[in-house]
């Protein structure tokens, strides 16, 4: 469609005597649209679609109220009841002109992007791959909404404990807050309601105090409200994962710290050209300045202390230093816990990595004690490596065992198993295991069972045990000699009656 305006200065030009060569070649437009417009004065055209379909409005709220608001069915039923021929585009078309059924949705409050107003928070699920091996994992971002800094960590749980320790890391690193922490409508920081109605968890209100900020729910749907937010998420997923390989949890977040701190903080934003470490030195004037000796938050857990000296936390053991098993206090911190007894703190550890469980600890620079703690689960690795190179056989009755029933205590079967081998030859053990695989036995006693029914068949040999004759001539012996001989004539009387 040719502009009014080209159509106003075709018209002029050639009523200056132009040709419509000089006209066409000059606008671009060729010679037969030049010669049209020249006919039509340089008019727009007033064109009207002999073909256009009218639906009364009456007849369309009708119908959307019949099929309780389902456009498709209301198409099926113009088209099949009413005989009236239209697509199904300009159907929705024509009841969204008409304000029939769903109104569009509102736009979210739009808030000046202004120095010191607000930082946000929000979280997504991912899973990545730790050392080769799929982990589901949630990513905690923050985001400072004028300067674009951002700060990045990883999480297998995260929960409200995780998400103030977030928090805290963040805005120290930053050594600034802002007085509003826009988040969704997580239950992690709202007790009830959305949006502007929500009800923040008192906890989560004292510890926002803290640092001089409240949080905010935006309204829900709305999760344009902290767009960058949502944008930093794509660029994780765009930039800092393609290229990249994390060896583990800790790996994953000590190059997210140098991404989301480091390379994203001296970047220039694509459209804007705003470093962040640059508009940052200019927003620190209109944010809140965080004193260095604030509290990390920390959580509280009850535990004994076992006879040898250790409470277990986490899945694994600390010692507790001094003589006395009295009941103490875990604080659980981010990256460490204390060890409290009253109002006197025992011992300090730091958490060791994601994946240690069942480990003892102890305080550097003091010696090991020498009991292993009450509960420590005992390991059958080297039983396991022992039984599965025995065999092909035991190797696959093993993986059948282990996986095949959810009911069985792995460590304590693979130990009984174990056990089965010094009691028989190599031999017998491999052709009981062979026999319970095939029938798909896992039961020790059955087992012992199949190894003694081989045996009775002569199958296999009991190997030759020599007797010391001398055990005739201990005391044990000799006093058990001297006893009365049992009396059995009670049973004979009993045979007796039975065949009688």
């Amino acid at each position: 469609m040719i502009e009014a305006d080209k159509r106003k200065a075709i018209f002029l030009m050639h009523h200056e005597g132009m040709s419509l060569n000089d006209i066409s070649r000059g606008l671009g437009v060729s010679r037969n649209t030049v010669q049209v417009i020249i006919e039509q004065k340089g008019e727009m055209p007033v064109s009207s679609r002999s073909d256009k379909i009218r639906i009364d409005t009456d007849l369309l709220q009708r119908l959307y109220e019949e099929c309780d608001g389902w456009i498709q069915r209301v198409h099926e039923k113009l088209v099949e009841e009413e005989g009236i021929q239209v697509k199904y585009s300009t159907l929705t078309r024509m009841l969204r002109g008409l304000s029939i059924g769903k109104t569009q949705d509102t736009r979210c409050d739009r808030v000046p992007d202004k120095p010191g107003a607000e930082f946000q928070q929000d979280t997504s699920v991912y899973l990545k791959e730790l050392a080769g091996i799929p982990v589901r994992l949630i990513a905690s971002l923050m985001y400072l909404r004028y300067s674009k800094k951002r700060y990045l960590k990883f999480y297998r749980v995260f929960n409200r404990f995780r998400m103030k320790c977030f928090l805290h890391e963040g805005l120290m690193l930053w050594r600034y807050a802002a007085p509003q922490c826009i988040i969704d409508n997580t239950n992690l920081a709202r007790l009830r309601g959305t949006g502007k109605k929500a009800v923040i968890v008192p906890e989560m209100k004292a510890f926002g105090k803290q640092y001089g900020f409240s949080f905010c729910c935006h309204e829900k749907g709305h999760a344009n409200r902290k767009a960058g937010e949502e944008r930093s998420f794509f660029t994780v997923e765009t930039n800092f994962f393609p290229g990249r390989r994390f060896e583990s949890l800790e790996d994953l977040n000590r190059q997210a710290l140098e991404w989301s701190t480091v390379r994203l903080d001296n970047r220039p934003m694509a459209k804007t050209g705003l470093i962040p470490a640059k508009a940052f030195e200019y927003e620190r004037g209109y944010l809140i300045e965080l004193s260095a000796h604030l509290p990390a938050p920390y959580e509280i857990h009850e535990r004994g202390t076992d006879q040898y000296g250790y409470a277990s936390f986490d899945g694994n053991y600390y010692w507790v230093p001094g003589t006395k098993r009295d009941d103490v206090k875990v604080l659980e911190y981010s990256d460490r816990v204390k060890i409290s007894l009253g109002r006197e703190c025992l011992a300090e550890y730091p958490l060791p990595a994601d994946d240690v469980k069942n480990q003892r600890f102890s305080p550097e620079g003091m010696p090991a004690p020498r009991h292993q703690p009450n509960n420590r689960k005992k390991p059958s690795q080297e039983e396991e490596k022992r039984l599965r190179a025995m065999s092909p056989t035991v190797d696959a009755y093993l993986d059948f065992a282990l996986k095949g029933d959810a009911g069985i205590q792995r460590h304590r079967f693979i130990r009984e198993l174990f056990a089965l081998t010094s009691r028989m030859t190599s031999a017998l053990f491999i052709q009981t295991i062979e026999r319970a695989l095939h029938y798909g036995i896992t039961r020790i006693e059955t087992l012992d069972r199949i190894a003694l029914l081989y045996l009775n068949q002569g199958a296999q040999k009991l190997p030759y045990v020599g007797v010391d004759g001398s055990f005739r001539q201990r005391d044990a012996y000799l006093e058990g000699s001297l006893t009365d001989a049992p009396d059995f004539s009670l049973y004979d009387q009993m045979l007796e009656e039975n065949n009688g």
